[in-house]
């Protein structure tokens, strides 16, 4: 079809309708905060600072803390903070194609990687890594949570666990509209008991300084070594993956104009790379607290924050009120990350599912499945194998982030073998782009098995810069060898319209879908095969038949 849809004309259901169910439990939810979808302009009230503020909110996490301390502990220092420099620089280079993406073009991680190299299905293999970073997460941040329980309360861990999932339900219920207060709300308090402690013990025990720069670590001589700030490096990349929740929060920015711009890159860089600076100075003064508090509670002990901050916060406070305001730091900081770590998770859980099976079970099961996985985790004591988990992890996410990260730095934008404007609907994609897919594999796959001594216990740790290498050399390899034709299984979505507004914006043109009934705005929809109209993009995930999606029609044919 090359005319835009005339919608009157449709007015009787089909049978094509029912099998492709836009039933009101879906329309309600995704509605709510635009799970699978694009985000529409209509939708994205808030400011730019808003949006930025909301986003860094999810950075209170305190695992950061438990990562610079392991890693410090382990190889000192002068390797831990060398360590934590390259993986922050990876991480910022990396994060920056795709938290521009996500804001200008307002979708998800998943939407974007779809278009970026790895096709419909294919992404749906980066949604379950995207999962899983997040009920790992949500399982380190429980962990935390129910230590600091145990010390305050006298709660035993496995019911600390049990405290620290179930809470976080009522809070991701509600999507962005309920996220977006309790993050601005909370993160003041928040900074304020993590910075106090530290600026206080610079300020009255220098020599906490010299003892920390010293420290020479429980594996080594306290010297600078590759092979010690490669290992502490893969660990600090396993958080690589954290850009998808930060996009989670990013797509909801407004239209960037002549009048906003400067306050919506600057919203963009802060919320979206820019996380790696807060989370990198977390990961040092975790190194930190770990060496001044190692004397007292020793180096088992150390990197669990909830140890850290009582010694800081017993060093400038009465003893009464010192483990109750490190209990309510601890806490404070696991609910932050962990509404976002069950939110981001159920939609990357909800959004593999859909496209797999074309059913739309609801985004509740999925936040409830990715607590099941979370709890599991941490009722089989995952804290006490923490830098293994991550170091394994960070293959996978380094692998997926770079391949996409690489695919829009380079195949849009120096080879054009990539289209520019990112795709996302079904019909409008293949099944399974290789330039992202065998990336992805080859970098992942490769990268694990030197992780896993596969290669000899001298390469083991560059699996890291591995992972990161492969996937940035194959990524535009693979696009010129296919010659970029695997991107767009077809050019014209059937309507004249223009997806983009003469700003670059995402058009806010609104078009009702004929299956759900429901408005929305022009890049959700496509034109339907077998009627003179369109339908919106989860109408066309759940079509069981096939009935609305368009044929092929590849560029050039």
């Amino acid at each position: 079809m090359s005319t835009e849809p005339r919608l009157a004309e449709v007015t009787d259901p089909d049978p094509a309708q029912q099998a492709a169910p836009g039933s009101d439990q879906a329309v309600k939810e995704t509605l709510e905060d635009y799970t699978l979808r694009f985000a529409p302009r209509s939708y994205r009230r808030w400011t730019p600072m808003v949006v930025a503020t909301t986003a860094l909110g999810g950075i209170a996490y305190m695992a950061d803390f438990s990562i610079g301390a392991g890693i410090g502990l382990a190889h000192g220092t002068g390797n831990a903070l060398l360590a934590i420099a390259v993986a922050a620089v990876v991480i910022f280079v990396t994060g920056f194609p795709l938290a521009y993406y996500g804001a200008r073009y307002n979708i998800d991680l998943d939407l974007i990687t779809r278009g970026s190299g790895f096709g419909y299905f294919g992404s749906v293999l980066t949604s379950v890594i995207f999962a899983s970073f997040t009920f790992i997460f949500f399982a380190l941040e429980g962990s935390i949570m129910a230590q600091g329980l145990k010390l305050g309360l006298g709660l035993p861990l496995w019911l600390g666990y049990l405290v620290s999932t179930v809470m976080v339900i009522p809070l991701v219920i509600y999507g962005m509209t309920a996220l977006s207060k309790l993050q601005v709300w909370t993160t003041p308090i928040w900074l304020l008991l993590m910075v106090g402690p530290l600026v206080y013990l610079v300020a009255t025990d220098p020599g906490s300084v010299d003892r920390f720069i010293a420290y020479a670590g429980t594996d080594g001589d306290g010297g600078v070594n590759t092979a010690s700030v490669l290992l502490g490096a893969g660990v600090c990349l396993s958080l690589i993956a954290q850009i998808g929740e930060q996009i989670d929060y990013l797509r909801f920015m407004p239209p960037k104009t002549e009048a906003n711009k400067r306050s919506w890159w600057t919203a963009v860089v802060m919320a979206g790379p820019g996380w790696v600076v807060l989370g990198a100075l977390k990961q040092a003064i975790g190194v930190f607290l770990a060496v001044y508090i190692i004397a007292e509670v020793g180096p088992i002990a150390a990197p669990e924050p909830i140890q850290q901050f009582k010694h800081a916060f017993d060093a400038m406070m009465p003893s009464w009120i010192v483990l109750p305001l490190a209990v309510v730091l601890v806490v404070i900081s696991q609910i932050k990350i962990n509404v976002t770590n069950a939110y981001s998770g159920s939609l990357a859980w909800t959004n593999s599912f859909t496209r797999v099976t074309k059913r739309y079970p609801g985004r509740m099961v999925f936040v409830l499945v990715n607590l099941g996985f979370a709890l599991a985790l941490m009722e089989a004591d995952m804290f006490s194998f923490l830098n293994s988990i991550l170091g394994f992890y960070s293959n996978c996410a380094i692998a997926w982030v770079v391949t996409v990260a690489t695919d829009i730095g380079i195949n849009k934008y120096v080879l054009k073998l990539s289209p520019h404007a990112p795709e996302f609907r079904r019909g409008m994609l293949y099944a399974v782009n290789p330039v992202g897919v065998v990336a992805f594999v080859a970098a992942s796959g490769l990268s694990i098995a030197m992780y896993f001594h596969a290669l000899g216990g001298t390469l083991q740790p560059y699996s890291p810069v591995a992972a990161a290498l492969i996937a940035f050399v194959l990524t535009p390899l693979m696009a010129v060898v296919t010659k970029g034709k695997y991107y767009l299984r077809r050019t014209d979505d059937g309507i004249t319209e223009p997806l983009l507004d003469e700003d670059g914006n995402p058009s806010a043109v609104t078009y009702e879908c004929h299956v759900c009934r429901q408005q929305f705005e022009r890049p959700d929809v496509a034109a339907c095969q077998t009627h003179d109209a369109v339908v919106c993009s989860l109408c066309l995930s759940t079509d069981k038949v096939g009935d609305h999606v368009l044929p092929a029609a590849p560029a050039g044919a």
